[in-house]
């Protein structure tokens, strides 16, 4: 039988701002409880090294399967579903815990590895990375688990180097004219932060386009090029998943939660969500509720 879990960032009752534990020390915590869907206000990285089921990521299904490595952002909606005795490691930090060990707040953002609304499906493991990951997260369970002096800064060093592995595989571009690729790079973080900061008032790629000053074709042919979709496409999806977290997390009604995300005419949401989903806001809460 499958079994979900969910870790909060606590140690015995403790907040931490820093967890690393194994899914099988997970899987006894727990004990077979399970629980909903569910967010947290700190990043998430999940290794199985021997885990098999699912995790389902702002609605999206992946299969979990041994050495895929999973990245969670702050507030993103997920749940992990495994078969019994899972094996591998789970780490939890928050970004307080990158400030205060001297990583700059920009390291995350400039890593191709966590990312707020769009498809975060899992980074395959090499075998070479495999034994790199592997000492760094010995190295840090290791200072987790003990009491020596300044163990948060261990954990903050093979923290960095643990993420900087896992992104040295995940180049936005592999080939082409280095310095367009940096600028297009560029980009494209400036317009995921953009759609994030403003989609609940700007709905229109050319309000992007002029905050950006590029061109709305220009636009839409680096972000296509980049994430396989369109930037209209993009931020449409960014405000269905923000519909989809609040039907889930709030009672707010369909009008509510239409006009919060800048639509003055109810009938306009309900056509927008339905034809991007299949299902009225009603149906999707309704279905996610019964599933859960």
């Amino acid at each position: 039988m499958l079994k979900t879990y969910n870790l909060d960032l606590m140690d015995n009752g403790v907040p931490l701002p820093f967890v690393i534990k194994t899914m099988e020390e997970i899987d006894v915590q727990l004990n077979g409880i399970t629980d909903e869907p569910h967010k947290h206000n700190y990043y998430t990285v999940i290794w199985p090294q021997q885990a098999y089921g699912k995790h389902i990521i702002d609605f999206r299904e992946y299969k979990l399967e041994p050495h895929h490595v999973f990245f969670v952002s702050p507030g993103q909606v997920h749940q992990v579903i495994t078969e019994p005795k899972p094996k591998g490691y789970v780490i939890l930090f928050t970004p307080d815990f990158l400030n205060k060990n001297s990583i700059r707040t920009d390291f995350i953002s400039n890593l191709r590895l966590f990312h707020q609304s769009d498809e975060t499906p899992p980074l395959p493991l090499s075998h070479a990375m495999i034994e790199n990951l592997t000492r760094f997260v010995q190295q840090m369970k290791e200072a987790f688990d003990g009491v020596q002096d300044m163990r948060f800064e261990i954990l903050g060093a093979y923290l960095k180097l643990f993420l900087i592995e896992c992104n040295n595989t995940c180049t936005l571009h592999r080939d082409g004219n280095p310095q367009n690729a940096e600028v297009e790079k560029s980009l494209v973080k400036r317009f995921k932060a953009t759609v994030d900061k403003q989609f609940m008032q700007w709905h229109q790629v050319q309000k992007y386009a002029d905050e950006l000053h590029v061109t709305p074709n220009y636009l839409n042919e680096v972000i296509n090029h980049a994430l396989n979709t369109t930037a209209k496409d993009y931020i449409q999806n960014r405000i269905v998943l923000e519909a989809k977290r609040m039907a889930l997390f709030t009672s707010k009604t369909s009008k509510e939660i239409g006009f919060e995300l800048g639509f003055e005419d109810p009938s306009h949401f309900s056509k927008f969500f339905k034809s991007h989903t299949g299902h009225s806001l009603l149906d999707f809460r309704e279905k996610i509720q019964m599933q859960s």
